[in-house]
């Protein structure tokens, strides 16, 4: 069972996630808390697998709240922001704060349940169209200030820069392989059935990728897989 707290200051709106994430069957819906300082506290006493966090809320907002709890040693939770609000300026500090998604309101029902339980997998979920605009604004460098360093919230392993296309000399050569199905937004799923191998080895490499990359999660190898043109 996938055990969610839900942060947001509007309590028809929590009623309304509830209603559609229990209805699940896999989601159960642990707490809820009307702002960012709320959340901090339930996330370090519930331990949520997945906490969906809005932006705009009274007292302290969910970017501040985000970065708090995601650098917290104690919870392990991973957050989807889920806000009203499409602008860059949110998303990019989302990410930058931590978040492992970013989702709008108006996302239907299957894709609440479907991003909780992507998070929930310890994997990243980005709408397309979001991604897109991360891809673009990151490997132009322009990503309001915060590198795809800072997304990975530590430094990147020290070695030197590939050249355009060329093969990241901490990978291996299947490593790569997945590294580029990552950068064309495939589930683990779905890299598994294109190289042939189990769900479980891809994620044996994901965790490889994500860590000789020094990055937090699969956005930012994303980002990295862009930027270097291993596309």
């Amino acid at each position: 069972m996938i055990r969610v707290l839900l942060v947001d200051d509007h309590a028809v709106m929590r009623a309304g996630f509830r209603m559609i994430l229990e209805a699940a069957g896999d989601i159960e819906v642990v707490g809820e808390a009307a702002n960012g300082r709320e959340a901090i506290v339930l996330a370090s006493t519930l331990h949520p697998d997945v906490i969906c966090m809005d932006v705009q809320m009274p007292d302290m907002d969910g970017l501040e709240a985000t970065a708090q709890i995601v650098t917290d040693p104690e919870v392990a939770s991973a957050v989807i922001i889920v806000t009203t609000f499409d602008r860059d300026d949110y998303l990019f500090q989302a990410l930058a704060a931590g978040a492992s998604g970013f989702l709008l309101k108006n996302a239907g029902p299957e894709e609440l349940i479907g991003a909780v339980r992507v998070a929930a997998a310890g994997d990243a979920l980005l709408a397309p169209a979001v991604t897109r605009r991360v891809i673009e604004r990151f490997a132009a460098g322009n990503g309001s200030g915060v590198d795809a360093g800072a997304m990975a919230g530590k430094p990147r392993v020290a070695v030197s820069e590939p050249a355009p296309g060329a093969i990241p000399v901490e990978l291996t050569e299947r490593e790569n392989e997945v590294l580029r199905l990552l950068a064309q937004a495939l589930s683990n799923a779905e890299i598994a059935a294109r190289l042939y191998i189990g769900e479980a080895t891809v994620k044996t490499h994901v965790s490889n990728v994500l860590q000789k990359l020094g990055a937090r999660d699969r956005v930012a190898a994303v980002v990295y897989a862009h930027r270097h043109g291993l596309t």
